[in-house]
């Protein structure tokens, strides 16, 4: 046992259980908010016929990853500074197919009754210097514990296919290179930033285009049919005149 430590065991026991206890808010907070967008992702393609999420990721930081980023901005270490400052300690990367699909989910986040938005980056409308281009956001969520209950912040990012792709091989670059880039590197990946920007914009176009098709096909579809848990079938002709209320006289 070390016997140089400053504090006594039962202090030690008290860190550890409040350290405990704080994480495990935010992974709470975390598993909400995955099942929140899972829900809505199911909601989209039942309803729709179509999902606007391709796939999501989430993660939690480890505590020694917090602890480096409150040194490194000088920031006290305590846990309400930590709580108050540090805003992406959970996070969830969300990758949508076209940017448009981007905004749809943002509203449907936006419109959840325990869900508050406390703040939006849309580096759609002011791309980063580097030319990323995505949608983050801040949402706090409620979470009930056996013996408190308190507001928990969430990054969520949201990015088309293309543009994650194109930060995942900047972030593997930066990695390689210890951030020190090489300056014609940086001018190459913004213009591929600004290629995976007009692919963007080009596959969106598409996608408008398909779906004006698809309008007017769904027209000449029988009204009966029915998209549910991934099969289409039709309703029998008796089932509706069966909800049918009565005319009034």
């Amino acid at each position: 046992m070390n016997t140089n430590s400053p504090y006594s065991l039962q202090q030690l026991q008290k860190m550890k259980m409040e350290l405990t206890r704080f994480m495990m808010a935010y992974e709470f907070a975390l598993d909400q908010v995955t099942t929140k967008i899972d829900n809505l992702s199911q909601e989209f393609h039942y309803t729709h016929e179509y999902n606007p999420i391709e796939h999501v990721n989430s993660r939690l930081k480890s505590p020694d990853s917090i602890f480096k980023k409150v040194l490194k901005r000088g920031l006290p270490l305590t846990l309400p500074a930590i709580e108050e400052n540090i805003t992406d300690i959970a996070g969830v990367r969300i990758i949508c197919s076209f940017q448009s699909d981007i905004y749809v989910l943002s509203r449907m986040l936006e419109r959840q009754e325990d869900v508050r938005i406390v703040q939006v980056r849309d580096y759609f409308e002011q791309p980063k210097p580097n030319g990323y281009q995505s949608l983050h956001l801040l949402l706090e969520v409620p979470v009930h514990m056996s013996s408190t209950s308190k507001k928990v912040i969430v990054e969520v990012q949201i990015r088309t296919i293309a543009m994650d792709f194109w930060a995942s091989l900047e972030h593997k670059i930066y990695y390689k290179y210890n951030q020190a880039v090489p300056e014609r590197l940086r001018s190459e990946l913004k213009e591929a930033a600004d290629s995976a920007s007009a692919l963007d914009r080009k596959m969106e176009k598409l996608h408008l285009e398909m779906k004006e098709i698809k309008k007017t096909e769904r027209e000449e579809e029988h009204p009966l049919e029915l998209m549910l848990a991934r099969s289409r079938f039709s309703l029998p002709e008796g089932f509706l005149k069966a909800g049918e209320s009565p005319e009034e006289d």
